[in-house]
């Protein structure tokens, strides 16, 4: 569990020097759909495959309206109670004391501290949350008092999560899929995400794209990682399709 966002530093997957964020249309999107989520205090689901980009494409965006906003992220790795829930929103919303002992004495707390000021609760890895703790999530967004906008963020199953709960799914105001990028998009930002891939040819950009990549982010940023590992080992100036199938045996992908 996180409080807050993170520092932009550990936005990236790999500690890349001089790696760039890029403008992707998923990510013109995500600019959008929180600020107009937390404008409406309302939910959305911002969802796809892993290594995407959803959750660093939210938590950049997100850094952006934290000066004027309560932003505040959870991240969930395994299933949860209802009361690690709760314990986790205690920390997040960094209330004194000692957490209540009793449901409905904490359930009173936490709905009192959230009707004092606007915030915005992230939810990453949506997805692990079930029925018991959407209905919880419901709960609290749904009291009058409350002044909450809630961005639920997870894989491929976060959203049919979501949809097998009427009462919940049926308040989601904006529902956002990431998908891998296109063969153009890929020629398009590519360079501009690292200088070793400025000056790679359009060829070069869709052999590693086709045999490694496959317009997934995460995989572009390990092969981006491991190609500047070969460029230093040897000495070289520029990526060429030697280098990159190098960088694909660290993969374990097809050459």
């Amino acid at each position: 569990m996180t409080r807050h966002l993170p520092p932009a530093p550990t936005d990236q997957y790999v500690a890349l020097p001089d790696a760039r964020p890029v403008t992707t249309r998923a990510l013109l999107t995500v600019r959008e759909n929180p600020t107009d989520t937390i404008a409406a205090r309302a939910m959305t689901c911002i969802h796809a495959g892993a290594g995407f980009g959803k959750t660093v494409a939210v938590t950049s965006c997100l850094r952006e309206l934290e000066p004027d906003q309560d932003i505040h992220r959870i991240t969930f790795h395994a299933r949860p109670t209802t009361r690690a829930v709760r314990h986790e929103l205690f920390t997040s919303l960094g209330l004194p004391g000692q957490p209540p002992c009793y449901a409905g004495e904490f359930d009173h707390l936490l709905k009192t501290e959230l009707a004092t000021h606007p915030r915005t609760l992230v939810l990453d890895e949506a997805q692990w949350l079930s029925s018991d703790q959407l209905e919880y999530v419901r709960y609290l967004w749904d009291d009058p008092y409350t002044q909450l906008a809630i961005v639920f963020v997870g894989g491929e199953g976060c959203h049919q999560t979501l949809r097998k709960e009427p009462m919940l799914s049926s308040r989601i105001f904006i529902r956002q899929r990431f998908t891998r990028l296109t063969p153009d998009e890929v020629q398009d930002v590519i360079p501009l995400y690292h200088p070793i891939r400025a000056e790679a040819t359009p060829g070069d950009i869709a052999f590693a794209d086709n045999h490694a990549a496959h317009g997934n982010f995460r995989n572009r940023a390990r092969l981006t990682a491991h190609t500047h590992t070969a460029l230093e080992r040897t000495g070289r100036t520029h990526v060429d399709q030697e280098v990159l199938r190098w960088a694909f045996s660290r993969l374990g992908s097809g050459n």
